[in-house]
């Protein structure tokens, strides 16, 4: 004990032993859904569960800890939501041919942040991005993710009926959508009285009711020994090469920059209401920072996505944690996680349902996809030719509505962060919304991102206020702008 207060320094902060334990589970308790949610996440891009699963849980343990013993800080990390969702679309839309190459590109801005970290360029990217276009991101992400969540309960279907609509219309609220309903609402209200790990406590709830509806397979046992061979389908078999390409540029940069933007807001946030900011200054910053880029290169290696500090964690600091030590307690927790596979294939079993629309004059070929085990996840069949080439169409889908409902709410969380936008300057209320809106329409973040970029850039200099705009921000806007003109006169690039 005396050998933790001194590494610790548990005495200059005014903590204890046992209060650091206590932190250390609280935190874990508020963000171990990311154990049930980022295999289901990237099971999408054609990743093994069960691998991903352990990836996850041995990356954010190697972060966690790494946090706590070379910062001293009661920040612990896991793969960051959001960026497993783009991940995935990279993949689903063809811009990375697959996961392997994926992986490949989120290692390579892992590497770079570890480099910049180092030698301390990251203050200058940071203040690059204005405030407007980091929360505006944010909130773009948000919204992807809850609107995911929608589909995923069956609350939303695509709407390929009425081509002026926004592409999508009610979904066909069957039983699914019904368990996904009971879900948001429980988990709603538990996060409406404050209790602690709510959203691991609805996403089990939510399971447990799903089994007398059909629509969840009962586990054979809740506890198993971890499947360590499955790792071999995911360890170190990113692409680093077929990353470093012309296309995933913009892809690398994107993966970058959003973990810069979380990692930097969850370290100040969580620093300032745990009292460790010295003149609005984050000692040992260098430290976390690192600790956070080491967990993504770590977590690629293993097969996850970006590793990230999660603002769960003050959860933990609200219960009196302080130090590193509450990691330590959190990173064990990860570990012990891994006997746990079997519950995770339990919630991410997902409900087989169908949706049926017209396509006028339609021209093409059906397709069937499966997933990473086999099974199909989406089938379109014709049932129905009329004279006027109008075809009826069924489409099979795999929806999850256990899952889903933490997907809405952790995308109402993220949202929150639009009433730091100043809306009432047109200079960056207009980049805002554009960025904001850009990335749930097209399902791409970077897409976002370069809108707000190109706007930015264009409302400061035709207002005569460009030096609003760092260089930075100017050069990346040119680069985005420049790669629309090729899109439009030469072709994507």
């Amino acid at each position: 004990m005396e050998l933790l207060r001194r590494f610790f320094l548990l005495d200059e902060r005014g903590t204890t032993v046992a209060t650091e334990v206590r932190a250390g589970v609280v935190t874990f308790m508020t963000m171990a859904y990311i154990i049930i949610v980022q295999p289901i996440v990237l099971m999408n891009a054609g990743m093994p569960l069960k691998a991903v699963m352990l990836a996850t849980c041995l990356s954010s343990a190697f972060a966690t800890l790494l946090m706590g013993v070379l910062a001293n800080y009661p920040i612990a990390l896991a793969p960051a939501m959001g960026h497993n969702f783009y991940f995935t679309l990279l993949v689903t839309s063809g811009v990375a041919p697959n996961w392997q190459v994926a992986l490949g590109a989120n290692f390579i801005s892992g590497a770079l942040f570890i480099v910049l970290s180092l030698f301390g360029f990251r203050e200058r990217i940071i203040r690059a991005v204005p405030d407007s276009l980091k929360y505006a991101i944010a909130v773009g992400i948000g919204l992807l993710i809850a609107l995911v969540g929608f589909q995923m309960a069956g609350f939303v279907a695509v709407n390929a009926e009425n081509p002026m609509a926004t592409g999508l219309k009610l979904g066909t609220l069957g039983k699914p959508a019904l368990l996904a309903a009971i879900g948001l609402a429980l988990t709603s209200a538990l996060m409406a009285f404050k209790v602690r790990g709510a959203i691991l406590i609805g996403l089990v709830a939510t399971a447990a009711l799903g089994i007398p509806m059909g629509l969840v397979k009962p586990a054979a046992s809740l506890i198993s020994a971890p499947p360590w061979s499955e790792l071999r389908h995911t360890a170190l078999a990113l692409d680093i090469a077929g990353a470093f390409q012309l296309g995933l540029v913009g892809v690398i940069f994107t993966f970058f920059f959003l973990d810069l933007f979380d990692t930097v807001g969850t370290l100040i946030g969580v620093s300032q209401q745990a009292g460790l900011m010295v003149n609005g200054q984050l000692p040992r910053a260098r430290q976390a920072l690192f600790s956070d880029a080491a967990g993504t290169v770590a977590g690629t290696l293993l097969g996850t996505s970006t590793i990230t500090s999660y603002i769960e964690s003050s959860a933990g600091v609200s219960e009196g944690g302080r130090t590193g030590l509450a990691n330590v307690v959190t990173a064990l927790l990860f570990l012990a996680a891994v006997f746990f596979t079997p519950c995770v294939e339990m919630i991410a079993g997902g409900a087989p349902t169908t949706e049926e629309f017209r396509l006028e004059h339609f021209e093409g070929s059906w397709e069937t996809r499966r997933d990473a085990a086999g099974k199909v996840a989406e089938q379109e069949t014709p049932l129905a030719a009329a004279r006027d080439s109008t075809l009826v169409v069924r489409r099979l889908k795999v929806l999850s509505p256990v899952t889903a409902p933490t997907l809405i709410l952790i995308g109402c969380l993220i949202v929150s962060a639009v009433v730091h936008i100043p809306w009432n300057d047109w200079t960056e209320a207009v980049p805002a919304f554009l960025a904001i809106m850009m990335m749930p329409l097209t399902g791409n973040i970077t897409e976002g991102i370069a809108f707000g970029f190109i706007a930015y850039a264009f409302l400061k200099l035709v207002t005569g206020r460009t030096r609003e705009a760092s260089p930075w921000l100017l050069v990346f806007a040119a680069l985005f702008a420049a790669r629309y003109a090729c899109q439009a006169f030469h072709g994507a690039i």
